[in-house]
């Protein structure tokens, strides 16, 4: 973990806070980011070491960096979806509240990457026995792409303060 802060300057790397956020809520530039970490010499196993070091292997890899990166406290994906779930639903109609539900149901049980765009068809099939049958479901291509995408935003949005205030 010191080689991660003190090698990478890991603060620096990530910008701020807000930048941090702001990458990770969108699955794209989440993968870019963990692509630069790697490239930088830090693998999803090197982050996967850190997360067993500081006993937050039910957390998400967004809160080991910012862990690492601002002295943050973590919490586990469990709380981040419970924290999160009302604003999440407030602007989903009942097919695509039923979808994000499983899909975050896969992320608590499974991780970060059940959250990645290449994910998506996967989790149609699963969902809807056939990827055609959920985006039929979601209201089409785009409409199932924007609820996928869409509710990670909400989903990193500052839930440790709803946790606190709740």
């Amino acid at each position: 973990m010191q080689s991660l802060f003190d090698t990478l300057r890991l603060p620096e790397f990530l910008k701020s806070e807000a930048h941090l956020r702001k990458v990770w809520s969108d699955p794209a530039t989440r993968v870019a980011l963990l692509d630069r970490l790697g490239d930088a010499g830090f693998s999803r196993d090197d982050l996967a070491a850190i997360q067993a070091l500081i006993d937050a292997q039910n957390s998400d890899l967004f809160d080991v960096l910012q862990y690492v990166a601002y002295a943050k406290p973590t919490m586990t994906r469990k709380a981040r979806v419970d924290a999160s779930r009302k604003p999440i639903y407030e602007a989903l109609d009942p097919n695509q509240r039923e979808f994000v539900d499983f899909v975050l149901s896969q992320y608590i049980d499974l991780g970060v990457d059940e959250l990645q765009q290449d994910r998506l068809p996967q989790l149609l099939a699963i969902k809807y026995h056939s990827q055609m049958e959920g985006i039929e479901a979601l209201g089409g291509t785009e409409k199932a792409r924007a609820t996928f995408v869409g509710f990670q935003r909400e989903l990193y949005r500052v839930a440790i303060d709803r946790v606190a205030s709740s």
